[in-house]
């Protein structure tokens, strides 16, 4: 097996490649840093057999589905990643065929609610749950500081000590650890019960770090800052949420809300369908669209996607252009079907 760190900075990409076949998978690619991957699969002769984000980056841009136009690789994430340009969703214990090579899906939330960890061939890459000496934030929308300890020690703890240990960041120069010296000396974690792990992550009071206005809702939605103007973190924060069943409710009033889904047309009649009388309109095209739902400002409306995020945006740009009665269905058409709630397709 082929394995190599590409950036040698604090945002850490990985390559796998099979020895027979000359297949890769990419993990965790940077916007920014395109030209460098394709330069070295094409050097070292390897076709692109996939992609993966670990979880939804709120730091960087992600340069996952601008890889995938280049090359036509698919995108591989957790099935409770926000972004529409997935092709293959993921869960636990899904084993993902690279060439020869065979790499394990861990879920591993708590970082993020969309969180995975790939185990292949004695190493696991973590993405930001568990890091060198360290263990990723827990304080950005959807993280859970006991989730983070319940994947870290009920199922990263778990592996073999030998294991070798590559996060997607590292702040400090490291460059090398093992399960085993993580569960011995990480200062976060190692020693620590859940309850004192959970008091720790929740009063750690970290900055928000550069760039995550610019990063995170893009990487969520897949639409570019320069094409629509993004709300804010604190705009987001004050979107009202409603469960499925708590929309279900309110659509068998006899005066219903609007259902606005702002996915993208394939989803809308896809795998998981769409709620029956929703009204679509993409997020992208929702700030030149918002014209159409003018007539309605005095209706209840509720905005709808995959798993809440790229809704929870569309519900704020709304409140921001007048609509005052607006709420966002949290987890999205995911929690709407394992709720068992009527669908179309």
């Amino acid at each position: 097996m082929m394995f190599r760190e590409l950036n040698h900075a604090k945002c850490k990409t990985y390559l796998v490649a099979s020895e027979n076949g000359r297949k890769a998978a990419i993990i965790d690619p940077l916007r920014e840093r395109l030209g460098l991957y394709l330069g070295f699969l094409a050097y070292h002769k390897l076709a692109l057999d996939m992609i993966i984000d670990t979880h939804t980056h709120a730091d960087h841009r992600s340069g996952a589905r601008h890889l995938s136009d280049l090359t036509g690789a698919p995108v591989v994430m957790h099935r409770r990643a926000p972004s529409p340009y997935v092709t293959m969703h993921v869960d636990d214990g899904d084993l993902l065929a690279c060439g020869d090579l065979e790499l394990k899906v861990l879920y591993t939330p708590g970082h993020t609610p969309d969180s995975i960890s790939l185990l292949v061939d004695g190493r696991v890459l973590t993405g930001d749950v568990l890091l060198i000496h360290g263990t990723g934030r827990t304080d950005f929308a959807g993280g859970d500081p006991g989730e983070s300890y319940d994947s870290i020690t009920g199922k990263l703890f778990t592996l073999p000590d030998s294991t070798l240990v590559f996060p997607a960041h590292d702040y400090r120069g490291h460059t090398r650890s093992t399960i085993g010296d993580e569960k011995r000396s990480n200062p976060r974690i190692a020693g620590r019960s859940r309850e004192e792990y959970v008091q720790l992550m929740n009063h750690l009071g970290l900055p928000l770090p550069e760039g995550i206005q610019e990063a995170l809702q893009p990487n969520q939605c897949e639409v570019d800052a320069e094409t629509m103007p993004f709300p804010n973190l604190a705009q987001l924060s004050q979107v009202r949420q409603l469960s499925p069943k708590e929309v279900f409710e309110r659509i068998q009033r006899p005066n219903p809300p609007v259902l606005l889904d702002v996915r993208e047309e394939a989803e809308f009649h896809g795998e998981l369908g769409h709620i029956p009388g929703a009204r679509l309109i993409p997020l992208g095209e929702l700030p030149e669209r918002a014209k159409e739902l003018s007539v309605l400002k005095e209706r209840e409306i509720i905005a709808i996607c995959r798993v809440g995020q790229r809704s929870t945006t569309a519900a704020a740009i709304l409140t921001g252009l007048g609509f005052e009665r607006v709420w966002n269905m949290k987890g999205g058409m995911l929690d709407w079907n394992e709720a068992h709630l009527p669908v179309e397709r």
